[in-house]
C-alpha cells in the first residue's frame, strides 16, 4: 500500500497505482489538514461571509450569491450540470490516475473538502470501481471540468463505472462492491472535486511513461538496424559526445555501444564505406533530444501530480481563502505539446531507417524490400508505407493545441489552456509511434537474418530472439499484418522490454 501525504507521488509511484491497481491510503499528517481546512469552510458558511466557490455561483455567476441553506444543493448541481463530456471513455487506468492524483491535491490542506469525501475516493480507488469519463469536453481551465465532473457523480451515487470488467449504473457497481454513497456534499466540495488539471495530467503521465520505454526500445531497433546494414559504430563513439556535452546524446550513445557489444556485423569507417546516413549516423543527436525532452516533461508532470490545483485556496493560518488561478493548464499544456512532438520525431527517424533497409539502392547489398523472388513477392513494401503513413499522421497530431484558446462562461474565463487535448494528441501519436518502432525491429530482424544471422551483440541477440519467438523469417509473402500486430503487442505489453532489460531492473 502506498502512503499518500500530497507531495510524494512521482510516475514511478503513479503508475503502480493507476495501471498495476497498488492500494492508496491517506497519510495521518494529511488527514489532519484537511480537517483544519474544513473547519475554516465551515465557519465561511455559518458567518455568511461572501467567498467564492463557497456561497457564490461560478465563472461568470460567481457575484450570484447562494443562501446558507442551498450551498449543499449547489454542490450536487454543480456535478450534474458540468459532465457534458463526449467521445469515447478514457480508459480505466488513465481515471484511476485522475483520482488518485486529485486525491494528493486536496490532502494538502487548501481545499476544504471533507475527510469522508476523500475517503470515498480512496474506497473506490481501492475496490476498482472506475468511474467513466468521457475524453472529450475540457479547455484546460478552469481545470478539467467536465471530466473531473464525470470522476465524481459516483461519490454521490450518480452517473456511470466500470466495474468487474462491465460499464453500469454506479448504484448497481456499489451494491456488488459493497460501498455507500454519501448522501450529500458539503459547501465547496464539488467545486473542489473538478477544479484541477488531474485529467489532462493523468493522460498525460501514462503517456510520459510509456514513451521512456518506447524511447529504450528504439534505440534498440537503431541497433538492430545497425547490425542489418554493417552500421559504422565509430559514430557512437563516447568522445565524439562528451565534446558536445548533450545529456540525452551522451546517453544514447553508451546505450548503443552497449546494446552492440560483441557484435560481428557493425564495422568501422573506411572498412566497407566512410560514414553512415543521418538516420544511423545522427542517432544518439536525435534520439538524445528527445530524452531530454522528455525529462523535461517528467519535471514538470512530477511537480503538477502533487500541486495545488484548487480554487479558491484556503489558508487556514492566516484565515482568508484567495480566488486565482492555479487549476490553468499551461504549465502541462506546453510541456505537453512538447511531449507529442518528440514522440513523432521517434517515429520519424525510425521510419526512415526502415527505408533503408527495404530499398535496394540504400541497404549495401541486401534483396529488394527484403524478400526473394522479389517482383513476384512484394515483402516488406508496405511495411513501410504504413510506417510513412503514420509517421505523416503523427505530424497533424503535432501541431501544438496549447497556441489555442476560446473563450467560455460569458468572456470571464477568457483564456484557457487546452491542456488535456494537448495530452491525448501526445497520447494517440505515442500509439503511432510504438508500432513504426515495432516495424522497424521486425524489418531489421527480417535484414538480419538475409544478411546471415550471425554474430549479434549482446542486446540485440535478447532483442532478436524474442521476435523470433512470435514470428518467423518470412520466405515468401503472406499476411503481414498478423505480424506487425504481434510486435506492436510486445512492445505494447512491455514483454520485449522486461526481456531485454531484465538485468536492469
Amino acid at each position: 500500500m502506498i502512503i499518500i501525504n500530497g507531495k510524494n507521488v512521482d510516475l514511478d509511484k503513479f503508475i503502480k497505482v493507476a495501471r498495476f491497481k497498488e492500494k492508496v491510503a491517506i497519510s495521518d499528517e494529511s488527514k489532519a489538514l484537511v480537517l483544519k481546512a474544513r473547519n475554516f469552510v465551515d465557519e465561511v458558511v455559518k458567518s455568511e461571509r461572501i467567498v467564492y466557490g463557497i456561497n457564490t455561483g461560478f465563472g461568470k455567476l460567481s457575484d450570484v450569491p447562494i443562501k446558507k441553506e442551498n450551498v449543499e444543493e449547489l454542490q450536487k448541481n454543480l456535478l450534474m450540470s458540468h459532465a457534458c463530456g463526449v467521445g469515447s471513455p478514457f480508459s480505466d487506468e488513465i481515471v484511476r490516475g485522475m483520482i488518485l492524483l486529485r486525491i494528493n491535491a486536496l490532502i494538502k490542506g487548501y481545499s476544504g473538502i471533507t475527510l469522508e469525501t476523500l475517503e470515498k475516493l480512496v474506497e473506490m480507488l481501492n475496490k476498482d470501481v472506475c468511474p467513466v469519463v468521457f475524453e472529450k469536453g475540457s479547455l484546460g481551465a478552469s481545470g478539467d471540468l467536465a471530466p473531473l465532473a464525470h470522476m465524481s457523480l459516483p461519490i454521490i451515487g450518480l452517473g456511470e463505472v466500470h466495474y468487474q470488467g462491465k460499464r453500469m449504473n454506479t448504484m448497481a457497481a456499489f451494491k456488488k462492491a459493497d460501498i455507500l454513497p454519501i448522501k450529500k456534499l458539503k459547501a465547496k466540495e464539488g467545486l473542489s472535486l473538478i477544479n484541477g488539471t488531474q485529467a489532462m495530467t493523468s493522460v498525460g503521465a501514462i503517456a510520459l511513461h510509456d514513451a521512456l520505454k518506447v524511447s529504450k526500445l528504439s534505440n534498440i531497433a537503431l541497433s538492430l538496424t545497425m547490425e542489418s546494414l554493417n552500421g559504422i559504430i565509430d559514430a557512437f563513439d563516447e568522445r565524439v559526445h562528451l565534446v558536445r556535452g548533450q545529456i540525452g546524446q551522451i546517453e544514447v550513445a553508451k546505450d548503443v555501444r552497449e546494446y552492440l557489444e560483441g557484435s560481428r556485423n557493425i564495422t568501422v569507417q573506411g572498412e566497407l564505406r566512410t560514414q553512415d546516413a543521418y538516420s544511423i549516423r545522427c542517432a544518439p543527436q536525435v534520439h538524445g533530444a528527445i530524452i531530454d525532452s522528455f525529462n523535461f516533461v517528467k519535471e514538470k508532470v512530477e511537480i503538477e501530480m502533487n500541486a495545488v490545483t484548487d480554487n479558491p485556496i484556503v489558508f487556514t493560518d492566516e484565515g482568508i481563502a484567495i480566488s486565482a488561478g492555479n487549476f490553468h493548464g499551461e504549465p502541462l499544456a506546453m510541456p505537453f505539446d512538447y511531449l507529442g512532438i518528440a514522440i513523432s520525431e521517434m517515429a520519424n527517424i525510425s521510419e526512415r531507417r526502415l527505408e533503408r533497409m527495404v530499398n535496394p539502392a540504400l541497404s549495401n547489398g541486401l534483396p529488394a524490400f527484403l524478400i526473394n523472388g522479389s517482383g513476384m513477392n512484394s515483402g516488406f513494401m508496405i511495411v513501410q508505407y504504413s510506417a510513412a503513413s503514420l509517421v505523416s499522421e503523427n505530424k497533424v497530431l503535432s501541431h501544438p493545441a496549447s497556441v489555442d484558446s476560446i473563450p467560455s462562461s460569458a468572456n470571464q474565463e477568457d483564456h484557457v489552456s487546452m491542456g488535456t487535448i494537448a495530452a491525448r494528441k501526445a497520447l494517440d501519436i505515442l500509439k503511432n509511434t510504438r508500432q513504426v518502432v515495432a516495424m522497424e525491429i521486425l524489418t531489421a530482424c527480417q535484414a538480419i537474418d538475409l544478411r546471415g544471422n550471425a554474430g549479434l551483440g549482446k542486446m540485440t541477440k535478447k532483442a532478436y530472439n524474442k521476435v523470433r519467438e512470435y514470428v518467423p523469417f518470412i520466405k515468401r509473402d503472406e499476411i503481414m499484418y498478423h505480424h506487425i500486430h504481434l510486435v506492436n503487442s510486445l512492445l505494447e505489453s512491455g514483454e520485449l522490454f522486461d526481456h531485454i532489460f531484465e538485468e536492469e531492473k
